[in-house]
């Protein structure tokens, strides 16, 4: 294809993207009244729980409308993620060889399920995290807490979206993997590191007293980690015995077969001319 055919091409896959993201805004517009329950929850249980009266502030006469214009293109663009990445696919699919092609298949269908899993692990982390941040609200004499709605929308979806980047993470790295970029080894060597990161992910966005809720949720977070560590080892180990290198480490260079191999020719000048003739 020519340049200018690709581009029509790209034209072509961002309007259909477009249109769905449009028709499914509009679905996520009826759906406003379910979402918005979903969303003010968190504050209404950390209300009761804290003994204090909790508010919900729309500021502005247009603030209401606004609100509900962002939560339904926010709800089009959850619901027409697939056929977003299915757009994506077919844009780059035929420039792609056969092992690639299986190498996009596989991340896009393990990295598409384990966002949606972040996002509702990150709504529960919010859950979490909104009675103790209200906890510090002092009850004493007529005290409310007037919380304005934007503000409160905007930091349930930037860590809806961080615990679901969290979750796809370690299926980049099998893809650098798979790639040849990176090897299974050098993953395993920085397991410490994994693991106090998932610790101080998990105690910085879901900074509960318990520990308990600390300790599962960060042993989920590295259990990706260590089952993303576990795959590249296993896919190294198999390249490895067809090239016949697996028992090589990290900073050893692969055998070279530099034995000189016996060419069949002409034992003089004799036989050259004789089979000339």
């Amino acid at each position: 294809m020519s340049l200018g055919e690709h581009l029509v091409e790209l034209r072509n896959r961002l309007v259909i993207s477009a249109i769905t993201v449009l028709l499914l805004s509009i679905v996520g517009w009826f759906l406003f009244p379910w979402v918005f329950e979903a969303v003010k929850a968190p504050i209404e249980t950390a209300g009761e729980d804290n003994d204090l009266q909790s508010l919900i502030n729309f500021q502005g006469v247009g603030q209401g409308l606004n609100v509900k214009l962002q939560m339904a293109a926010y709800i089009g663009l959850i619901l027409s993620s697939p056929m977003l990445i299915l757009q994506i696919w077919l844009f780059v699919m035929p420039g792609l060889h056969r092992n690639e092609r299986k190498y996009a298949i596989g991340f896009f269908g393990s990295a598409i399920p384990l966002f949606f899993i972040g996002c509702v692990a990150g709504y529960w982390a919010v859950s979490q995290l909104v009675p103790v941040l209200m906890s510090f609200t002092p009850t004493e004499g007529s005290v409310s807490q007037i919380i304005p709605y934007d503000q409160y929308l905007a930091l349930l979806i930037k860590t809806m979206l961080a615990f679901g980047v969290a979750f796809v993470v370690p299926v980049v790295m099998v893809l650098l993997n798979f790639m040849g970029l990176i090897s299974g080894r050098s993953m395993l060597k920085a397991w410490r590191w994994i693991i106090f990161l998932s610790f101080a992910f998990t105690a910085v966005m879901v900074p509960t007293p318990e520990p308990i809720t600390l300790i599962a949720m960060s042993a989920a977070i590295a259990s990706l980690f260590f089952g993303a560590i576990v795959i590249a080892l296993l896919h190294d180990r198999r390249v490895g015995r067809r090239s016949g290198d697996e028992d090589l480490g990290d900073d050893e260079a692969s055998r070279i077969d530099d034995e000189v191999e016996k060419i069949e020719g002409p034992s003089g000048l004799d036989d050259t001319d004789e089979d000339r003739r």
